[in-house]
Protein backbone atom coordinates (compact mmCIF):
# COMPACT_ATOMS: atom_id res chain seq x y z
CA UNK A 1 0.00 0.00 0.00
CA UNK A 2 1.27 3.13 -0.63
CA UNK A 3 2.20 5.65 1.61
CA UNK A 4 2.45 9.15 2.17
CA UNK A 5 3.42 12.30 4.61
CA UNK A 6 0.70 14.39 6.38
CA UNK A 7 1.92 17.53 8.79
CA UNK A 8 -0.88 17.99 11.75
CA UNK A 9 -0.13 21.01 13.11
CA UNK A 10 -0.65 21.57 16.62
CA UNK A 11 -3.07 24.06 17.19
CA UNK A 12 -5.21 21.95 14.82
CA UNK A 13 -4.74 18.73 17.40
CA UNK A 14 -5.72 21.08 20.29
CA UNK A 15 -8.55 22.94 19.12
CA UNK A 16 -10.24 19.84 16.98
CA UNK A 17 -8.17 16.76 16.45
CA UNK A 18 -8.52 13.25 18.42
CA UNK A 19 -5.82 11.83 19.47
CA UNK A 20 -4.20 8.61 17.41
CA UNK A 21 -1.65 5.86 17.90
CA UNK A 22 0.56 3.90 15.26
CA UNK A 23 -1.57 1.27 13.88
CA UNK A 24 -5.26 3.66 13.69
CA UNK A 25 -7.24 3.88 11.15
CA UNK A 26 -7.84 7.79 10.34
CA UNK A 27 -9.89 9.99 8.37
CA UNK A 28 -8.51 12.96 7.82
CA UNK A 29 -9.60 16.03 5.53
CA UNK A 30 -6.01 16.41 3.95
CA UNK A 31 -5.04 19.78 1.83
CA UNK A 32 -1.76 19.58 -0.71
CA UNK A 33 1.60 21.85 -0.02
CA UNK A 34 2.23 23.69 -3.14
CA UNK A 35 5.00 24.19 -5.25
CA UNK A 36 5.82 27.45 -2.94
CA UNK A 37 4.56 26.09 0.29
CA UNK A 38 7.33 23.08 -0.58
CA UNK A 39 10.20 25.53 -1.25
CA UNK A 40 9.35 27.63 1.73
CA UNK A 41 10.15 24.10 3.85
CA UNK A 42 6.86 24.33 5.07
CA UNK A 43 5.14 20.96 6.09
CA UNK A 44 8.63 19.69 7.13
CA UNK A 45 9.16 17.53 4.14
CA UNK A 46 4.97 16.39 3.95
CA UNK A 47 3.02 16.11 1.05
CA UNK A 48 -0.62 17.27 2.40
CA UNK A 49 -1.62 18.63 6.08
CA UNK A 50 -4.82 18.11 8.07
CA UNK A 51 -7.19 20.81 7.70
CA UNK A 52 -9.84 20.72 10.53
CA UNK A 53 -11.66 24.18 9.60
CA UNK A 54 -13.28 23.84 6.51
CA UNK A 55 -11.30 22.21 3.90
CA UNK A 56 -12.31 19.74 0.64
CA UNK A 57 -15.60 17.76 1.41
CA UNK A 58 -14.33 14.08 1.63
CA UNK A 59 -11.80 13.00 4.00
CA UNK A 60 -8.70 10.48 2.90
CA UNK A 61 -8.64 7.56 4.78
CA UNK A 62 -5.34 5.67 6.11
CA UNK A 63 -3.38 3.84 8.69
CA UNK A 64 -1.39 5.37 10.71
CA UNK A 65 2.44 3.63 9.77
CA UNK A 66 4.81 6.33 12.11
CA UNK A 67 4.43 9.52 14.14
CA UNK A 68 7.41 11.90 14.39
CA UNK A 69 6.64 15.04 16.57
CA UNK A 70 8.24 18.32 14.87
CA UNK A 71 9.68 20.41 17.65
CA UNK A 72 11.34 24.31 17.16
CA UNK A 73 13.84 25.64 19.48
CA UNK A 74 14.45 29.51 19.67
CA UNK A 75 16.32 31.79 22.77
CA UNK A 76 14.00 33.66 24.59
CA UNK A 77 15.08 36.62 26.87
CA UNK A 78 13.03 37.37 29.85
CA UNK A 79 11.32 41.31 30.07
CA UNK A 80 9.58 42.17 33.17
CA UNK A 81 8.37 44.74 31.48
CA UNK A 82 4.57 44.80 30.39
CA UNK A 83 4.08 45.26 26.49
CA UNK A 84 1.27 48.05 25.81
CA UNK A 85 -0.78 46.93 22.69
CA UNK A 86 -3.42 47.94 20.68
CA UNK A 87 -5.85 45.00 20.20
CA UNK A 88 -5.57 42.51 22.69
CA UNK A 89 -4.48 38.94 20.81
CA UNK A 90 -6.82 35.75 19.97
CA UNK A 91 -3.71 33.68 20.95
CA UNK A 92 -1.27 33.73 23.72
CA UNK A 93 1.93 31.75 24.25
CA UNK A 94 1.47 29.12 26.25
CA UNK A 95 5.08 28.68 27.69
CA UNK A 96 6.98 31.10 29.47
CA UNK A 97 10.63 31.66 29.66
CA UNK A 98 12.11 31.52 33.23
CA UNK A 99 12.06 34.17 35.50
CA UNK A 100 15.65 35.47 35.97
CA UNK A 101 16.87 37.94 33.49
CA UNK A 102 18.75 37.07 30.40
CA UNK A 103 18.56 34.15 27.91
CA UNK A 104 16.43 30.86 28.03
CA UNK A 105 16.25 28.64 25.97
CA UNK A 106 12.61 26.92 24.31
CA UNK A 107 11.25 23.94 22.78
CA UNK A 108 7.89 23.39 21.44
CA UNK A 109 6.44 21.17 19.98
CA UNK A 110 5.00 22.33 16.38
CA UNK A 111 2.87 19.41 15.51
CA UNK A 112 3.19 15.82 14.28
CA UNK A 113 4.96 14.35 11.26
CA UNK A 114 2.39 11.59 10.43
CA UNK A 115 3.18 8.80 7.90
CA UNK A 116 -0.23 7.45 6.61
CA UNK A 117 -0.51 3.85 4.77
CA UNK A 118 -3.42 5.31 2.26
CA UNK A 119 -5.42 3.00 -0.60
CA UNK A 120 -4.39 5.24 -3.85
CA UNK A 121 -1.65 7.10 -2.58
CA UNK A 122 -2.80 10.29 -3.93
CA UNK A 123 -3.36 13.48 -1.82
CA UNK A 124 -5.79 16.28 -3.00
CA UNK A 125 -3.94 18.36 -4.84
CA UNK A 126 -4.16 22.21 -4.62
CA UNK A 127 -7.64 23.58 -5.50
CA UNK A 128 -8.96 20.11 -5.83
CA UNK A 129 -12.60 20.17 -4.39
CA UNK A 130 -14.74 17.00 -3.04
Amino acid sequence: MPRMRVFYEDWQMECCGTPFAVGDEVSWKLVAYDAEAVREGRGYGAEAWVENHGGPDEATVGRVWAIDLVHQEYLAHTDQRAEAVGTCPKWFESQEPGRDPGAHRIRRTRGALVTLDVPDGTPPQPGDHG
